[in-house]
């Protein structure tokens, strides 16, 4: 177990170490990077078309993306997104291509940051693991590849829409798919840099950045609600020889209070009041419309 050896001594001083600016810092980036994930659906705005204002769009997806975090993607960014988008007025077809739109910006930004970080070697895997560093590089290239097929369909492609279970599925244009790359690798970068803000400053974010990541994709495929463990396997076994134990381990703590907790607070309230007042503004929508 990597927590058995663990000095929870060390670790409670390392988070009562932290100076005031420090723990301010990670929290106005965890709220930038909420606001930048909210510009997905801001995106997926103008890609739609749709009226909802942008003082309503904000706060749902906000609302969402705690959940999500904090849950699962099925409950925060399936289930809730579409309760709370049908509440205002939005029809299933439109909620879908937002979500859709959505979630292509979340990993389209993931393949070109996580390729380039891959690709320049700047994260050192274990000897024991499999891929091994020149395996990492080569997915971090064709991460990029990728990356780079999905603008260049936009750009190029004659076919703009697909039919997927009921759904229209439409290409964006090839500026709005730069934007798309450009804010969903702002939002990982942001996420990084939160954990980064806590670690000693000997710590290199670039390796903080593509550690993250990596635990972000094995969280995915575990489906433990919150990463909750591997995270904290997976910055342990790749950057616990460069940094202290208790310091990695008191960063990941603080990123979880400020980026997961703190927020999922914020955002009970917010729903809460989504709920009350959804009715009002769904009616205020259509008289709007």
């Amino acid at each position: 177990m990597q927590l058995r050896n663990t000095d929870w001594q060390a670790v409670g001083g390392a988070l009562r170490d932290y100076p005031l600016w420090v723990v301010a810092a990670a929290v106005g980036v965890a709220l930038l990077s909420y606001l930048t994930y909210c510009s997905f659906d801001l995106l997926g705005r103008y890609y739609t078309g749709h009226r909802l204002p942008i003082r309503q769009v904000i706060p749902l997806v906000f609302v969402c993306y705690a959940f999500n975090l904090n849950l699962n993607a099925l409950v925060g960014g399936v289930a809730l997104r579409f309760r709370l988008y049908s509440r205002l007025g939005l029809d299933i077809p439109t909620i879908a291509r937002v979500f859709s739109l959505s979630i292509i910006t979340n990993w389209l930004g993931y393949l070109w940051l996580a390729g380039c970080v891959f690709a320049m070697g700047w994260v050192k895997l274990p000897a024991g693991w499999a891929v091994g560093n020149g395996g990492l590089r080569v997915i971090g290239v064709a991460m990029i590849i990728a990356a780079v097929i999905y603008v260049l369909a936009c750009a190029f492609s004659r076919k703009r829409s697909w039919q997927i279970r009921g759904q229209t599925i439409e290409l964006p244009s090839w500026q709005l798919a730069l934007v798309q790359a450009a804010v969903g690798a702002l939002n990982w970068s942001l996420m990084a840099l939160i954990i980064w803000l806590l670690l000693p400053p000997e710590a290199f974010y670039p390796g903080v950045l593509g550690v993250l990541l990596i635990s972000s994709i094995a969280g995915v495929i575990t489906h433990i609600p919150a990463g909750l463990g591997v995270l904290e396997m997976i910055f342990l076994t790749l950057l616990q020889d460069e940094l202290p134990r208790s310091s990695l381990l008191a960063a990941l703590i603080g990123y979880r209070a400020v980026y997961f907790l703190l927020p999922l607070s914020v955002a009970v309230a917010i729903y809460l009041v989504l709920e009350k007042r959804a009715k009002a503004m769904r009616s205020a929508n259509r008289q709007a419309a």
